[in-house]
């Protein structure tokens, strides 16, 4: 429900604050005065477009704030929390518009593009009238109408869900056929390929194995002689770190006895030999066991070489060519049992598509039986509201088997004629807005307890009628604003009477500017609103009697 509309610096209007009701509530002013603009700055924090040439003069910027309480609104509440822009049972929908010609939209706090407001507007609020914000002229919208109205709404619900996994499994199906003409030489392709992968025979690890031997192996003439020189310096040579260190513990062990503080210093040196000692042993074993083997070198560059030309051919790296080889025989073996796959494809295709046009059949045969209720029931809301010549038509054509979509195979409109001897036209197509808003009032009356959208806004629904229609009128939105939220512009007092509550637009100066002001009426102040409305400049004591009367009698029917 549309709890609060904040407007700042919005063509005539500069500051204007207006809180909502459940109900019915009615707008009324003087011709000119701004009544529209409170629809108009809705339809733009709604997602309108917009342009520079709304901003009040001398003002930079204009700002519209639409609060909507969303707890009784599953629809609402799941977009928002899908969209990340849940707040605890509210909505705060904002647009300002920039002097440069752009605008910028949040919801909830955060930015969000032009199609976010218009998506979470058109589940939040309805404008029927003259305005582009007009969702019964969409065909779409008329199907979902007809489905609300008709109850079937799981049926229509499971045709989508049977469309969408037919699609899916035609989208296979199509994607395998077409690849069958290639089939045969990618397989012997990939048979080629497999082949030669497998004449490498490359191990899982191998390649590490040849790069650490092939690198032992390059190298080894130099370890050899490394080895010989270490030996040198350790034992061999005269000076070599063994014979100095067994030197230098004879020199000092004789004295060990007599300063015990030497004793550390000779188990040290005594332990550095015996290490140096096992070293040496090390060694020789190491070096008396490095051989040069130029033929295993040789081999070592020969199968390096090998794999790395694959890998150059197959532009991978080297190390990746074990894995290639699996990937390729999963590719092999998916193909070659590609015959079996295309044929269950096929035939699972045929079952889903019999499930969906068995479901899509039964859609349309409701629709259809549907579509005369509901045309019956508009066509005699029309009759009602001054059209006594009203047809609406609700056409269900079967569309052609290739055409059928997640919708079902039904082409849905409403085909509407208000002259006898005039065909009907679709209803986008009327000519006159305010027999559109009439006829949508009628649609409205007739879907009320089947549509989701919480708040109706019906802008000038009353115009080119009066008397006794210009009542019905009323009484059909105040019957609507008893299930839903309905807020009403208008110029008649027989409608504005009808409403739960009631606010008055005025315009008025300060200083140069002109400004628009906007008060809710109570008691006194509506009963000379409605006379206001009934007898123009002056007023009668008759005229206030009478108008006072029209507000006690929808209250008094109520009770």
């Amino acid at each position: 429900m549309l709890q609060q509309i904040n407007i700042k610096d919005l063509a005539i209007v500069s500051t204007l604050e207006v809180e909502l009701h459940p109900g019915m509530t009615v707008l009324t002013g003087e011709t000119g005065a701004g009544k529209s603009i409170l629809v108009d700055a809705l339809g733009l924090v709604l997602g309108d477009r917009a342009d520079s040439g709304m901003i009040r003069t001398g003002c930079d910027r204009a700002e519209i704030t639409a609060i909507f309480d969303t707890h009784k609104l599953p629809a609402v509440i799941d977009w928002l929390k899908e969209n990340a822009l849940d707040d605890d049972g509210q909505c705060i929908m904002r647009r300002v518009l920039m002097n440069n010609g752009s605008s910028r939209a949040f919801i909830n706090g955060s930015p969000a593009p032009l199609k976010s407001l218009q998506q979470l507007g058109e589940l939040l609020v309805d404008i029927h009238g003259q305005h582009a914000h007009q969702s019964l002229l969409r065909r779409d919208h008329q199907r979902q109408l007809l489905d609300e109205f008709a109850a079937h709404g799981k049926l229509a619900l499971n045709t989508a869900t049977s469309f969408h996994a037919w699609h899916e499994t035609e989208q296979k199906l199509s994607a395998l056929q077409s690849q069958a003409h290639e089939r045969g030489a990618r397989i012997d392709l990939l048979q080629y390929q497999l082949n030669e992968l497998s004449n490498l025979q490359l191990g899982e690890n191998e390649l590490d194995n040849l790069l650490q031997e092939h690198g032992l192996l390059s190298n080894s003439g130099r370890i050899i002689e490394q080895c010989s020189k270490a030996l040198g310096n350790l034992d061999d040579n005269e000076d070599a770190a063994l014979s100095l260190i067994n030197r230098a513990h004879q020199d000092l062990v004789e004295f060990a006895d007599l300063d015990k503080g030497l004793k550390e210093s000779c188990e040290l040196l005594d332990n550095a030999a015996i290490q140096i000692s096992e070293a040496l042993s090390a060694l020789r074993h190491y070096a008396d066991n490095l051989e040069l083997d130029p033929n295993r070198l040789d081999y070592l560059d020969r199968r390096l070489q090998e794999i790395h030309d694959l890998a150059r051919k197959y532009r991978c790296k080297p190390e990746e060519l074990h894995a290639l080889q699996q990937q390729h025989q999963l590719e092999l073996d998916e193909l070659a049992n590609a015959d079996t796959h295309l044929s269950d494809l096929e035939q699972q295709a045929i079952r889903l598509r019999d499930v969906y046009f068995e479901q899509a059949n039964s859609l349309s045969k409701a629709r259809q039986k549907a579509a005369k209720k509901l045309g019956q029931q508009v066509s005699e809301g029309m009759h009602s509201l001054g059209m006594p010549n009203g047809l609406l038509l609700v056409e269900v054509e079967r569309l052609a088997d290739e055409r059928a979509s997640a919708h079902g195979i039904d082409r849905i409109e409403f085909l509407v004629t208000a002259n006898p001897g005039h065909p009907p036209r679709p209803l986008a197509k009327v000519a006159s807005g305010g027999e559109l808003s009439r006829i949508s009032l009628a649609i409205q009356v007739a879907t009320a307890s089947c549509t989701q959208v919480p708040t109706l806004i019906f802008d000038e629904v009353d115009v080119g009628i009066g008397g006794g229609t210009a009542e019905i009128v009323g009484r059909m939105l105040r019957g609507i604003g008893a299930k839903q939220q309905v807020l009403c512009v208008t110029h008649l007092p027989q409608v504005a009477s009808q409403g739960n509550h009631h606010l008055r637009v005025e315009k008025g100066t300060q200083g140069k500017e002109i400004h628009t002001a906007l008060s809710a009426l109570e008691g006194e102040a509506r009963i000379e609103e409605i006379a206001r409305m009934l007898g123009g400049i002056k007023i009668t004591d008759h005229t206030l009697a009478h108008a006072r009367e029209m507000i006690e009698q929808p209250q008094v029917a109520a009770s």
